[in-house]
């Protein structure tokens, strides 16, 4: 899997993992993480979500990274919003009030944009990763945000034999070995979802259930 593939998959319209509103687990858990109004906070593998509008109201500033042009061109002309645009080694920006939505890839942000983050929501970039691509996620970007830093992460996880993702199952036992020492975690729910998801019953998943977990970057 490179990055051609979800290229591929927005230029064929085939985004299943987009929700036309905000995530349920980010509404109900956000304000257990301890996230401050006027914080910044890392949205990796962002697409068009509107978590993103959902985390700008909430009063942060919103530092979202997607790969593709066609989310980051799709995101603001949906708002019917022209953002500021300009590129650095990051990627290019695309800013428009709080939103900073970077076209650009998440293994390669600088150390300097990391270290402005006091937040990271990850819904859709660990499980959308395969399993090498994972650990060189927690080595690259998890690993560059600082001490004291907060998340909120999202999984999934079902037989792995039954389905070939993504998404990609990332079980209670992969998030404790991938985050290990360094991040405190909590589990805030664990909840049986495969009756609400058509599409993995008609995949022959048996089993399927959605984690939240709140994240605490701790003192290296």
């Amino acid at each position: 899997m490179d990055a051609e593939f979800w290229l591929q998959r927005w230029q064929e319209g085939r985004t299943g993992f987009h929700q036309p509103h905000p995530t349920p687990l980010l509404e109900r858990y956000w304000d257990r993480i301890g996230a401050r109004a006027g914080s910044t906070v890392l949205v990796p593998l962002a697409g068009k979500s509107h978590d993103l509008d959902w985390l700008a109201a909430r009063g942060h500033r919103v530092i979202g990274v997607e790969l593709s042009p066609l989310a980051v061109q799709q995101f603001f002309a949906e708002r019917g919003i022209a953002p500021e645009v300009h590129d650095d080694s990051d990627g290019i920006h695309h800013r428009a009030g709080s939103i900073d939505l970077i076209q650009g890839d998440a293994f390669a942000l600088s150390d300097a944009l990391l270290a402005e983050c006091d937040l990271i929501y990850d819904r859709a970039a660990l499980i959308a990763l395969p399993a090498d691509l994972r650990r060189r996620y927690l080595a690259t970007v998890y690993a560059g945000l600082r001490p004291g830093c907060r998340g909120l992460l999202i999984t999934l996880a079902y037989p792995e034999h039954e389905k070939a993702g993504p998404p990609f199952s990332v079980d209670a036992g992969e998030v404790a070995q991938l985050f290990g020492g360094q991040w405190g975690r909590d589990l805030l729910e664990c909840k049986d979802i495969l009756a609400d998801q058509p599409g993995f019953q008609a995949d022959g998943v048996t089993a399927l259930t959605t984690s939240a977990w709140r994240l605490l970057r701790l003192d290296a």
